[in-house]
């Protein structure tokens, strides 16, 4: 998408340090969900570190290696990496055991809050699983800022395909150059590009800050709300 068919109403960083200009107003948000909305990092090396003990045993687990894959689903990051597709069991087991260990990022929360009062449809596109992200954003006390959550195995082909983003299009009624993906990982931003809809990168988690700006997404926040200078102003209460 190109930049100015991004709603802004102000400036918000661009990798070559443009404002976004304002043309059709944003109506949709697709949020990946780990390093975005919530910190799993530590609660997902845990994880790996004890499936890959269980399944392949002694040696060194390439958890730095595995990172370089975050956003696709696991079992697809699992063929990539020539490891044992066996690991996702004990490594969804984990997620789910230490799941009351992960955090939201801070100004998440109130983010989504204001994306609801704008009237701002959501989704969540992730490399989870449908049944793990649902969970994980009901434990959160999220869930019910979405209009629908969508995981990796609901969809033909995970991100970096589009499919994931077209889906949650599909179920949002809304178009695609009327939304945007938020995302921390290529995966996130090649996706979106795929589906047609504004590639918008965040700093705030465990990014690799270079790969993203390399990519040249649309927009670049370090905070959660800069997403607000996308979208258009509430409608004041009569």
């Amino acid at each position: 998408m190109p930049i100015d068919q991004l709603a802004a109403t102000a400036p918000t960083t661009t990798p070559d340090g443009h404002a976004l200009a304002s043309s059709s107003p944003l109506r949709a948000v697709v949020f990946d969900l780990d390093g975005v909305i919530v910190d799993s990092f530590d609660v997902m090396r845990r994880a790996f570190l004890t499936a890959y003990e269980e399944v392949v045993g002694d040696g060194n687990p390439p958890f730095e290696e595995y990172c370089r894959h975050l956003g696709r689903y696991f079992p697809d990051i699992m063929r990539i990496m020539g490891l044992p597709l066996a690991l996702e069991e004990p490594f969804v087991r984990e997620s789910y055991r230490l799941a009351p260990q992960v955090t939201v990022h801070a100004g998440v929360r109130e983010l989504l809050v204001d994306l609801n009062r704008r009237g701002i449809r959501l989704a969540v596109a992730t490399g989870k699983s449908g049944p793990r992200a649902r969970s994980l954003l009901d434990q959160l006390g999220l869930l019910h800022h979405f209009d629908h959550v969508l995981g990796s195995d609901e969809v033909p082909r995970a991100k970096p395909a589009p499919d994931i983003v077209l889906r949650a299009l599909e179920l949002l009624d809304v178009p695609a150059e009327r939304t945007v993906m938020v995302g921390d990982a290529v995966t996130d931003l090649a996706s979106a590009r795929g589906a047609g809809v504004g590639a918008i990168a965040v700093l705030w988690g465990e990014s690799d800050e270079a790969a993203l700006l390399a990519e040249r997404p649309d927009a670049v926040l370090r905070r959660p709300d800069d997403l607000l200078a996308l979208l258009p102003e509430p409608v004041p209460a009569h």
